[in-house]
């Protein structure tokens, strides 16, 4: 063994310790695949209050009103709210207009969506008792509900005795606008089908993902504490390391508007990136603790929350970066060993080589195949609920999909560096109504 072999398997140590601290991702996507939790039907119509937070959303938030208020669930169980939060439109006078009991907030700086549910909540609490609720479902202003939403969370939340948080599949209004749209829809049909659904299936707690979730009101009894840029990854962690499960229902498909342009998707997914990283540097220690108490309960969800977590990309930024160095180096250390064996090796087969810049080819060339067939599979299982996607987009969204999850590492190294990065709205305008969503049904 020479010096090329040597240094190949040690700094290929690092990549092989992350792949199998993720590796538990496999058996929830196989399991999602092919088995789902089922509810049973039940008697009991639990009351909920309906929270939509809402800046500038005046030309959507009157659909989400419209597709709650014909949904096939008791209306008098129903209240909607909405927080009207720095609002410089008609927002507030709309969803009046619509019935919803409306609270406004202006405060530039408190603009987070989280500070948003807290006001919220604070005036609920004041002027109804959260306990006059048995839970609240969180939405975002854009989205749209099936017609069976609101039974189905009801179904869920009543099998787990209101004791469970239940998060929902989350489809796209717009998959087929165009591809940034049908990218950010498989990005959403993967985390709910590949990952949440085994998650439960398997009795792990899974996560939320930004919006649609349903919790017992005892959760907001004191306030909601969530503010940050990622106000659901908080939400998860804290969830888990309380040992308060998460669940997933898969019958329950609510419909979200993605954005349609570049500009806005990076500053959304650098802007998640940031959450991303604040909920880490907070939540550590937590999560350690947590998993080498001897009190804990739920150590595989803590662990899968934890390496969830994780900055895993810039890990991996970080030791590719001294494994280039060491390659770089090594004619300096061995003189047997020229500039071109280090970064083709002196066996140049794609399948053999340890020469840097072919280890990097066959990892990338393996990558993308691995990331293009999680779209296949996305678009052939989920071939019912995706609609209005031509082949070619589906075509083009899959070769394009590697690219969409691999922009990523940019993304987290400048979130790592934006310590100032601020909340800004996503635009929405998309007009899809609960009668498009549901005209098949």
């Amino acid at each position: 063994m020479d010096y090329l072999d040597k240094i190949t398997i040690v700094t290929c140590i690092p990549f092989i310790i992350l792949a199998l601290m993720f590796i538990h991702f496999i058996f929830f996507s196989i399991v999602g695949i092919f088995h789902k939790k089922k509810y049973p039907v039940s008697g009991k119509k639990y009351k909920y209050g309906l929270i939509i937070p809402a800046r500038n959303e005046e030309e959507v938030v009157c659909g989400l009103i419209e597709s709650i208020q014909k949904n096939d669930y008791p209306q008098d169980k129903l209240q909607i709210f909405v927080i009207a939060h720095n609002c410089t439109d008609r927002t507030a006078e709309v969803a009046r207009s619509l019935g919803a009991t409306v609270y406004e907030y202006n405060n530039p700086e408190e603009n987070t969506m989280g500070y948003a549910f807290r006001y919220l909540f604070s005036c609920i609490e004041r002027d109804f008792g959260t306990d006059s609720f048995d839970g609240f479902i969180l939405f975002n202003a854009d989205n749209i509900l099936d017609r069976e939403y609101l039974s189905r969370m009801n179904d869920a939340f009543a099998y787990y005795d209101k004791k469970c948080v239940i998060t929902s599949f989350r489809n796209s209004k717009n998959f087929g606008s165009n591809l940034i749209s049908g990218l950010y829809g498989v990005y959403f049909a993967v985390g709910c089908r590949l990952e949440s659904r085994g998650r439960t299936v398997l009795g792990c707690s899974t996560r939320v993902q930004g919006t649609g979730y349903l919790i017992n009101s005892e959760i907001v009894k004191d306030g909601w504490p969530y503010v940050t840029l990622a106000e659901d990854w908080e939400f998860t962690a804290d969830r888990v390391i309380r040992a308060n499960k998460i669940r997933y229902c898969d019958d329950a498909v609510f419909y979200d508007e993605q954005p349609t342009s570049v500009r806005i998707m990076w500053r959304q997914r650098v802007r998640w990136s940031r959450g991303h990283l604040i909920v880490f540097y907070t939540r550590f220690k937590d999560l350690i603790r947590g998993l080498f108490s001897r009190r804990t309960e739920n150590r595989g969800s803590l662990y899968d929350i934890f390496a969830n977590v994780l900055p895993s990309s810039l890990f991996l930024i970080l030791v590719q970066i001294i494994q280039a160095v060491v390659f770089l180096t090594a004619p300096l250390v061995d003189k047997s060993i020229t500039f071109a064996d280090a970064m083709f090796g002196k066996d140049p087969n794609f399948f053999t080589s340890n020469g840097l810049l072919m280890m990097w080819l066959r990892s990338a060339v393996i990558s993308y195949f691995f990331m293009a067939l999680s779209a296949v599979v996305i678009f052939i299982i989920e071939r019912k609920r995706i609609k209005g996607v031509s082949a070619g987009y589906k075509i083009l969204i899959t070769l394009t999909w590697p690219l969409f999850i691999v922009i990523q590492f940019i993304m987290d190294v400048q979130a790592l560096f934006s310590t100032h990065l601020g909340w800004k709205p996503i635009p929405h305008s998309d007009h899809t109504s609960f009668d498009n969503v549901n005209k098949d049904k």
